[in-house]
């Protein structure tokens, strides 16, 4: 099956790597890229959001612009420093790039092609160390020993409120339509785990679907954080974070989903 995989960068000087890759590559940020780049500055486009929005400035740009021009039935995102890969590589050195480039996803293989979407394998909140949560939120430890101290009471919404603002998912969520809001709660609720870093591969017909529920919800939670009150990363890119923890919801909810790993390789590495 063919595929269009997009790949996000902020450094121009990684072009080569990822065309050699066979991804297409994405400049996000103020930096000048070639003309060899999509940017989220063109046509109808928010790229003024970049700084809280992340990736999806271009996904939403993508969606106004471009979707309907691309001619593939797959289309995938991957970033600059992280990629799908077919297999679990256990060396955390840097691998020469021909052995990067074997075994990163750059096609869709006959074990693919029965399902709709590809997903990062899930990250779980319940090995995230205690000693950090100490150390960086001395206070929910104090108010919340218990489910802290306790993996499997470590959820969605818990984490979400240690690390983006307590009651902002809850009041994100009030935002969604009807037919998300509850279900999307009850998810964040009860699950100890998502698919990470807003990285997806899926079908070009789902992505159009998912683009018209998340964008109007993100827009409407401008209306809750607005972008001159948040201070620090884990509340400037808040809407990022809303959105990855969306992505595992609607598409295991409404795709055939696998996993595959994800690797964290910074192009930059390679000279």
């Amino acid at each position: 099956m063919s595929i269009a995989i997009f790949c996000i960068t902020l450094k121009p000087e990684n072009e080569k790597f990822i065309k050699d890759l066979s991804y297409i590559p994405v400049g996000l940020g103020d930096k000048k890229f070639s003309k060899n780049f999509f940017t989220d500055k063109s046509g109808t486009n928010i790229s003024n959001k970049n700084p809280f929005y992340g990736e999806y400035t271009f996904h939403y740009w993508l969606w106004k612009n471009y979707l309907d021009k691309i001619d593939h039935e797959w289309v995938g995102f991957c970033q600059y420093r992280k990629f799908f890969v077919k297999k679990d590589l256990f060396d955390e050195s840097i691998p020469p790039f021909t052995k990067l480039k074997e075994n990163v996803i750059t096609k869709v293989d006959s074990n693919i092609e029965k399902y709709d979407c590809i997903l990062g394998k899930k990250y779980s909140l319940e090995n995230y160390k205690l000693s950090k949560i100490v150390k960086h939120h001395l206070i929910h430890f104090l108010l919340n020993p218990q489910k802290l101290f306790f993996k499997n009471k470590r959820s969605i919404k818990f984490h979400f409120d240690i690390f983006h603002g307590k009651g902002n998912l809850d009041s994100a969520i009030d935002l969604l339509d009807i037919k998300e809001k509850e279900s999307f709660r009850e998810y964040v609720n009860n699950h100890s785990h998502f698919n990470p870093h807003n990285m997806f591969i899926c079908k070009k017909k789902f992505l159009k679907s998912y683009y018209e529920v998340v964008f109007p919800w993100l827009f409407s939670c401008e209306k809750l954080f607005k972008f001159d009150e948040l201070e620090g990363f884990g509340k400037k890119r808040i809407f990022g974070f809303l959105a990855e923890r969306f992505l595992s919801y609607w598409f295991n909810k409404n795709c055939s989903v696998i996993e595959f790993p994800i690797i964290h390789k910074d192009l930059s590495l390679y000279k």
